[in-house]
């Protein structure tokens, strides 16, 4: 009987991935068809599965297309008062025509900004300042986003944060962990300048590939030397840089506190002017970045932020006929985001599906979630014996990392962790893996929140992005898994 449940397990994911894969049904449509037959095929009951999967799933993710609607009832403010145009303008002039250039600037400031930040809040409102930039020197839509994705997922995998499941489920060390980080972060950022070269020549860019080929050699020899240097300083000298720069930190968050109430002070004073403002506000620009200090420096809410972005927006851009502007830009970022906000029930659903309702739900599932018990016994049985067969076996099986495959960290991931560690796989190999899939989850999943709303931003298909990046992600992981297996194995 549980061979006829996985044979028909595998069935349904493998259909409906390979049906999204080449659009030949929705996601929209897909998903919730796979959340339904999933937990069907593994014995969960048709009412439990309406009820605790689709029912409870749809409101999963409420926080995040809650704050979908907000980030995007702001864009909508930015495009209407002419602020994104504007901005778009002023970026093409300062920048030139130096595509490659502002991609890997714009690459940088992602990545530095993730190692910290983290939440589809964040996303959008890094988002609302990248995008318009890269768009304005002519980067094509589903190249932005691919560059967007890509930050995002190099900026995670230095984010001490995310490392908390290696060190708490694999019991790693923080500086095992950091390690191999670094090996697969070096990796990744090789493969970005790779995909930032490519696609911009396939946008119809003139590319000089002698000269790009010389700026990555010294951008990775800086880079290298730099975290060489940082390796190698002894703990009392690693300790007092981070003082310094804590110390520095901290007089830069007062700093720009007082500048956030400096602009809303001239905005006021703005209003209460006789002359009628000429063109737009120079405080104006500073609408997206507000709500992302308010985020990144003070750790204020993420819709309170984009709340306090709003009033400031519709302050600084104040005109005659502003509020009933202001009042459309509620109403058309609601409608404008539904298409995404459509997908995310669906993930919702999907998640629910694999990994079971949240407490107290699942109380009644007292062995566990059938899914899950359904596939432990299979998965503990393909643990590979050596690095060889490890490197084959996972890059082939990499892409189960998409759709809340076994292999996404955001799906089955974590729990097929813990079987191949009770299985006897080295704790270090194990987290080579997931990071090394996790390129292709990150980047590449349609089921990505984030992807789910780049997507909707720049008027792309989702599908289209993962067609766009998996060719890279999957060398990424295989080149990943080999490092891991000379490492671990």
């Amino acid at each position: 009987m549980e061979i006829i449940q996985l044979i028909l397990l595998l069935i349904v994911f493998l259909t409906s991935a390979v049906l999204m894969f080449f659009r030949k049904i929705p996601a929209l449509l897909a998903l919730p068809l796979m959340a339904f037959f999933i937990p069907v095929i593994s014995g969960v009951s048709i009412s439990d599965t309406i009820e605790l999967v689709m029912g409870l799933g749809a409101t999963r993710l409420s926080e995040a297309y809650t704050i979908a609607i907000f980030g995007s009832m702001l864009s909508i403010l930015l495009q209407k008062t002419g602020v994104a145009e504007s901005f778009i303008k002023a970026g093409a002039e300062l920048s030139g025509d130096k595509p490659w250039t502002i991609a890997f600037i714009m690459l940088i400031l992602i990545i530095l900004l993730f190692t910290t930040l983290g939440g589809l809040g964040a996303i959008i409102m890094v988002s609302t300042v990248v995008l318009p930039i890269l768009a304005s020197v002519g980067i094509g839509p589903i190249t932005t986003v691919g560059i967007f994705l890509i930050g995002l997922s190099l900026g995670g995998i230095l984010n001490v944060g995310n490392w908390a499941v290696y060190t708490n489920v694999l019991l790693l060390s923080v500086d095992e962990v950091r390690s191999f980080a670094l090996v697969m972060f070096g990796i990744s950022f090789i493969g970005a300048l790779f995909y930032i070269t490519i696609q911009l020549y396939r946008d119809g860019h003139d590319i000089n590939f002698k000269k790009i080929a010389l700026r990555s050699f010294l951008i990775i020899l800086i880079i290298g030397t730099f975290i060489t240097i940082y390796s190698n300083l002894n703990e009392a000298l690693k300790s007092t840089i981070i003082y310094v720069l804590s110390l520095l930190g901290t007089g830069a968050k007062y700093l720009i506190g007082s500048g956030i109430v400096l602009l809303f002070i001239l905005s006021f004073i703005r209003l209460f002017r006789k002359q009628k403002a000429v063109g737009i506000f120079w405080g104006a620009y500073f609408i997206p970045v507000i709500p992302l200090l308010l985020i990144l420096l003070f750790n204020i809410n993420f819709i309170a932020a984009f709340i306090v972005g709003l009033l400031y927006g519709f302050i600084s851009t104040f005109q005659k006929n502003s509020l009933n502007l202001f009042v459309r830009s509620i109403l058309e970022g609601g409608s404008v985001v539904m298409p995404a906000v459509a997908l995310m029930l669906g993930i919702g659903m999907l998640l629910n599906a694999v990994m079971g309702p949240s407490a107290p739900h699942n109380a009644k599932f007292i062995e566990g979630w059938p899914v899950l018990v359904l596939l432990k016994p299979v998965m503990s049985t393909i643990v590979p014996s050596n690095g060889f067969i490890y490197v084959i076996l996972f890059t082939i099986f990499a892409p189960l990392a998409l759709y809340r495959g076994p292999l996404n960290v955001w799906g089955m991931g974590y729990g097929i962790a813990a079987i191949f560690l009770a299985s006897g796989m080295n704790p270090g190999a194990i987290m080579g893996l997931l990071i090394s899939v996790g390129q292709i989850q990150g980047i590449s999943d349609p089921t990505n929140t984030q992807n789910v709303w780049l997507a909707n931003e720049m008027r792309v298909d989702v599908q289209k992005i993962l067609w766009n990046t998996i060719p890279h992600t999957w060398i990424w992981a295989l080149l990943g898994l080999t490092a891991s297996a000379l490492i671990f194995m």
